[in-house]
């Protein structure tokens, strides 16, 4: 498969359609744009901590010693991570950009949630980028292989777009990186499995990695995506550990179209999304619910526009809760987009750093009762830096059993009322054709 380079006019062209599509908040876009610089000039400062490790980038807290995960470490550990900030794989503007990982490692030092503060909390560090033979569990090898030939032609030119639908780029380091990504969310497969065996409860594990995943159809790039890196974690977890039932959760705010289309025909993976009604890609109706010996494993619950906190606790109480009872899965995954949140300028809910926190500790509890704790999330989407950063910090509180510290961030004066009855409605709706 020979990836073509798009022309920049046209991706640009598509882009403001979408997102004008998605609603842009345009009442406040111009102060965030304001904080959006200052934040990534203070980052830039802060990305010191690179280094060259096969040849790509990796960013941790201490180049020169890594914590070595053994049996003690894992006996009191409460939170593993893995960082995969992918720097090279940047387009300048663009809001997937090498400043989305760099605000979360900064938040959480500044923080002190970090490995460098909590000896509970342990990074992972010298992972192995994913195997090609990794990817292709998910990806077809023409695509994975055009990728790599891909390239030469990145290298030349600086930056190319690989997507024919969407602004999806590419630069010499993003091959390399996007295997990085999905090393990292593998690791932490690997750690949290192995933790399981000595202990009641696993440690939650969260990769911290780009690009994302959960639009990357297997036939190639899709939304920012390269890899799917929950599909492939998902994948490991079932060939490499025996855990044949596994249950994903994606609450970015755009459905998981790739992740949704390689398990679809598959009985041992439940995938569940719930997603923004009319947000790009355009799929996850509420009606699309697996094929074949798969149907009834795939559960899409699309939310109007403007739902917020309220709506998500009563998703999470009607609809995941029981899924995920029913299932009975051998291990959680979650892709965790956190561009539900009402600062974000790509998309329309009202999702608050105090929503993720809640979705983060419920996520953990479930886990524990159904699992053994096994659970790993994966970053997506969140595209103002700010709201992304303090989100994740307080999803590392909620798994850490400390209090939210979300109100010193959320501003309630900017929130509006929810269409609550319209999500009853899709509740009860999505209730009625999964028999829940």
């Amino acid at each position: 498969m020979e990836l073509q380079a798009i022309p920049r006019s046209s991706v640009l062209m598509r882009h403001q359609l979408y997102k004008r599509g998605l609603h842009l908040k345009s009442s406040f876009v111009n102060n965030l744009f304001i904080l959006e610089k200052s934040f990534q000039k203070k980052l830039i400062s802060d990305i010191y901590c690179s280094k060259r490790i096969r040849g790509y980038t990796s960013c941790s807290n201490d180049a020169e010693k890594d914590p070595i995960v053994d049996s003690v470490n894992m006996r009191d550990a409460q939170l593993l991570y893995c960082v995969a900030p992918a720097l090279g794989h940047n387009q300048e503007s663009h809001p997937e950009s090498k400043f989305r990982v760099p605000s979360i490692t900064s938040a959480l030092e500044n923080m002190e949630l970090s490995s460098k503060f909590r000896s509970e909390v342990i990074e992972l560090q010298n992972f192995k980028p994913a195997s090609v033979d990794d990817i292709t569990n998910i990806h077809s090898k023409a695509y994975v292989s055009g990728l790599e030939k891909a390239m030469s032609k990145a290298s030349e030119e600086g930056l190319i777009f690989i997507e024919g639908s969407g602004p999806t780029y590419a630069t010499a380091t993003t091959y390399q990186e996007s295997l990085v990504a999905a090393g990292a969310g593998i690791s932490l497969i690997d750690s949290v499995v192995a933790a399981s065996k000595i202990r009641k409860n696993s440690p939650l594990g969260f990769a911290l990695i780009r690009p994302p995943g959960h639009h990357a159809i297997p036939k190639g790039p899709m939304g920012f995506c390269v890899f799917g890196n929950v599909a492939v974690a998902a994948r490991h977890a079932q060939r490499s550990h025996g855990l044949k039932r596994v249950f994903i959760i994606d609450f970015d705010v755009h459905h998981g179209n790739g992740t949704n289309d390689a398990f679809y025909d598959d009985p041992d993976i439940f995938f569940l999304s719930t997603h923004q009604d009319g947000s790009y890609p355009g799929t996850g109706k509420i009606d699309e619910v697996g094929h074949g010996s798969g149907e009834g494993t795939t559960l899409n619950l699309p939310l109007p526009g403007g739902s917020g906190d309220s709506s998500m606790r009563s998703v999470f109480d009607e609809v995941i809760v029981p899924c995920a009872q029913r299932f009975k899965p051998d291990i959680i995954l979650v892709s965790a987009g956190y561009d539900g949140h009402v600062l974000d300028p790509l998309a329309s809910l009202q999702f608050t750093t105090g929503t993720y926190y809640m979705l983060a500790s419920n996520i953990k509890q479930l886990a524990r009762e159904l699992c053994g704790g096994r659970c790993v999330f994966f970053l997506e989407g969140g595209y103002n830096l700010q709201s992304l950063a303090y989100s994740v910090a307080d999803s590392f509180r909620a798994f850490l059993d400390e209090p939210s510290a979300a109100s010193k961030f959320d501003d309630p004066a900017i929130l509006y009322e929810e269409p609550l009855s319209k999500v009853k409605q899709a509740i009860q709706k999505v209730k009625s054709i999964h028999s829940l």
